[in-house]
C-alpha cells in the first residue's frame, strides 16, 4: 500500500548502536525523525561485538589519547546510565617479559603500520597508569594493580608458569548488546511520538527529494527529509550508491567470537576477563558471558557482511591460542555452543595491520546538489563504547544545519530499564517488595527480571501476573508469558528476532529444539501467523542458527 511521504526532518538509514544513539538524541532534542534499517533493528555489526565497554587501552599504543579520553568517559557514564546493561568487568592482563616492545611501542606510536608484538611489564605498567589517567572523568570502579606471578598463579591455576606478572584493571561488559539498541529507539519515540522506528525495510528508491521503503506485509512508507543520514555500517558505501552518490569510505576487518560451554574455565576466571596476547601479538580475550566462557576476537579485512561467519582457521586459532594461555584446562571443538562474526565499519585504509586501522570516527557530509534536495551524511567508524558521543557531536551539527539548538544533553540521561534503576542494596529491596506486592510475583522472579530488563521488568512482571507462568522447556529462567510479552511489545517480526536479539537464548546455547517450537506457538498466537507461516519461521532460523552460528537444536 502507497503512502503519501512523510515530512521528516531526518532519516536515518541503519538502525545499529550508532543509528539507535543518534535518533535517540535528535528525538530528545524535538526532531522529528525516521530511522529503517533493512533487517531487524541491531542485527548487523552491532550484534557482532565483543560485547564490551571499554576504554580501549590498545589504542594507546597508536597514540590515540583522545578517542581513549572519550572511550573511558562513556564507558563511564553507560554504568551510570544503563545499570542493567552495563557491568565492572575486572581484568587480567597476563605479563610475559618485564622490558619487551618498548621500541615497537614507540615506532608504532609515531606511525608505523607494523603491529608490535610482546608487550612487557614496564610499558603495561605504563599503559595501565595512563588509562586510570584518562579514566578519572565520573570514575566508578577501581584503579589498577599489578601482580606478581605468585599471585597470579595462585588467583588463576591453570595459567602458563611461563608468566613473570599480571597486570589488572577494569572495564565493563554490556550483557545484552541488542535490547540496548532497541531501548535507544523506544526511548528516542517516547521523547517525541511523532518520530518512528521500521525494521526489515528495504530501500527501494529515491527521486533526490522522497525516499521509498518496502515493508513487510507489501507494505511502503516515503519519506521527504531535510537531512538524510547513512548510519548502515559496512553497508555504507551499497547504501550511498542505491541514493545516487557513489563513496568509497569503509574498509571493513572481520572480528569473529566463539561461546564455549566450559564450567572449569569459568570457575578459574571467577567473574573476571583474561586480555591477553596470543603468540602472533593479536589481542585476544575470554570471559564469563552469561555463564558462558566468550572468546574473540579476530581481525582480518573483509567486506561482505551478508555472509560472514566464524571459519574453521578462526576457531583453530581461538582454541590454540587458549591451550597455549591456560595448559590447565582442556580445550576442544565439542565445548563449542555458538559461533558469531560480524564486519568492522572502519574507514578505508592501507595500514599493513588491521588491528591499527584506526577505531576513531567521523561523519564526512555529501551536500546537497543538481540530483539530491538533502544533504547526507555517512557515519564511519566509531565503536560501541562510543555511540552517545559519537550521536552528541552528529547531532550537534544536525541542529546546526536545521537551525535548531540542543534543549537536552544525554549525559547523564538514563537508558531504558535503566531508568529509575534502584541505586543500591536497600533500594533495590525497596524495588522488590514493591513489584512483588503489585504483581503477586516472588521475589526471585522479579531480581532475575530486574537484572534481565531493568525496571521494564515492572510491565513483564505484570503481564506474567494471572497468566501461564509456565517455564520455557530446557530454559526455566524465561516463561512462556515473558516470551508472549516480547512478541507483543517488542517489534517482533521474526521467529530470530526473539531467539537471537530480545533474549539471550541462541548465543548462550541454550535453545532447545523443544524450546524453538514453543516460541514459535507463541509468537504465532500473538502476531496472527498461521500454520505455513509458523513452519516457514521454523525451518528459517534453524537454517540460520546451524550454518552461521554453529548452534546445534537438540
Amino acid at each position: 500500500m502507497t503512502q503519501t511521504p512523510s515530512n521528516v526532518d531526518v532519516l536515518i538509514i541503519g538502525a545499529g548502536i550508532n543509528g539507535a544513539g543518534l535518533f535517540r538524541d535528535l528525538c530528545e532534542q524535538g526532531l522529528t525523525v525516521a530511522i529503517v534499517d533493512k533487517a531487524d533493528f541491531g542485527s548487523g555489526t552491532s550484534a557482532a561485538p565483543s560485547r564490551l565497554i571499554h576504554g580501549g587501552i590498545k589504542y594507546l599504543e597508536t597514540g590515540e589519547f583522545g578517542l581513549v579520553a572519550q572511550s573511558t568517559l562513556e564507558r563511564n557514564l553507560l554504568l551510570r546510565n544503563a545499570p542493567h546493561a552495563v557491568r565492572p568487568l575486572p581484568t587480567v592482563i597476563p605479563i610475559f617479559s618485564w622490558l619487551t616492545g618498548i621500541g615497537a611501542a614507540l615506532r608504532t606510536l609515531f606511525g608505523s603500520t607494523t603491529a608490535p608484538r610482546g608487550r612487557g611489564a614496564l610499558l603495561i605498567k605504563i599503559g595501565l597508569a595512563l588509562y586510570d589517567f584518562y579514566g578519572a572523568r565520573r570514575r566508578v570502579m577501581p584503579r589498577h594493580a599489578l601482580w606478581s606471578k605468585a599471585r597470579a598463579l595462585t588467583e588463576i591455576p591453570p595459567l602458563t608458569p611461563r608468566i613473570v606478572a599480571a597486570g589488572t584493571y577494569y572495564d565493563a561488559t554490556v550483557r545484552h548488546p541488542e535490547r540496548l539498541v532497541l531501548e535507544l529507539l523506544q526511548d528516542g519515540i517516547r521523547a517525541n511520538p511523532d518520530s518512528g522506528a521500521f525494521n526489515y525495510a528495504q530501500l527501494r528508491e529515491s527521486d533526490g527529494t522522497v525516499v521509498r521503503f518496502a515493508l513487510p506485509a507489501s507494505a511502503e512508507r516515503s519519506f521527504r527529509p531535510r537531512v538524510v543520514v547513512n548510519a548502515a555500517g559496512p553497508w555504507i558505501d551499497h547504501v550511498n550508491a542505491a541514493l545516487g552518490a557513489s563513496t568509497k569510505l569503509i574498509g571493513g576487518t572481520k572480528g569473529s567470537h566463539i561461546l564455549l560451554d566450559h564450567p572449569d574455565l569459568l570457575r578459574a576466571l571467577n567473574g573476571r576477563m583474561i586480555y591477553f596476547e596470543a603468540n602472533d601479538g593479536r589481542i585476544c580475550l575470554v570471559f564469563d558471558y552469561l555463564g558462558r566462557a566468550l572468546v574473540g576476537s579476530t581481525d582480518i579485512r573483509a567486506a561482505d557482511p551478508e555472509t560472514v561467519r566464524c571459519e574453521d582457521d578462526e576457531i583453530d586459532y581461538f582454541l590454540a591460542s587458549l591451550r597455549d594461555l591456560l595448559p590447565g584446562l582442556s580445550f576442544g571443538r565439542e565445548q563449542i555452543v555458538y559461533a558469531y562474526s560480524g564486519i568492522r565499519p572502519l574507514p578505508a585504509s592501507d595500514a599493513t595491520a588491521p588491528g591499527l586501522i584506526s577505531r576513531d570516527h567521523s561523519a564526512p557530509v555529501m551536500e546537497a546538489d543538481d540530483s539530491r534536495t538533502w544533504p547526507i551524511v555517512s557515519l564511519v567508524g566509531g565503536k560501541w563504547t562510543t555511540f552517545r558521543g559519537f550521536a552528541e557531536e552528529v547531532a550537534d551539527g544536525l541542529l546546526a544545519r536545521l537551525g535548531r539548538s540542543r534543549r537536552v544533553s544525554t549525559q547523564g540521561l538514563a537508558i531504558g530499564g535503566g531508568r529509575d534503576f534502584p541505586a543500591d542494596t536497600a533500594a533495590r529491596e525497596n524495588w522488590l517488595s514493591a513489584v512483588t506486592a503489585e504483581t503477586g510475583a516472588s521475589s526471585a522472579r522479579a531480581e532475575i527480571l530486574l537484572g534481565r530488563y531493568g525496571t521494564t521488568a515492572r510491565a513483564v512482571l505484570a503481564h506474567e501476573a494471572g497468566r501461564q507462568a509456565e517455564p520455557l522447556a530446557d530454559a526455566p529462567d524465561y516463561t512462556l508469558a515473558e516470551i508472549d510479552w516480547l512478541a507483543r511489545n517488542e517489534r517482533v517480526v521474526h521467529l530470530a528476532d526473539i531467539v537471537m536479539r530480545r533474549t539471550a537464548l541462541a548465543i548462550t546455547g541454550r535453545l532447545s529444539r523443544r524450546a524453538l517450537e514453543q516460541i514459535a506457538d507463541i509468537v504465532a498466537a500473538a502476531l496472527g501467523w498461521d500454520a505455513g507461516r509458523r513452519e516457514k519461521e521454523l525451518e528459517a532460523t534453524s537454517k540460520e542458527l546451524a550454518q552461521r552460528h554453529r548452534l546445534r537444536l537438540d
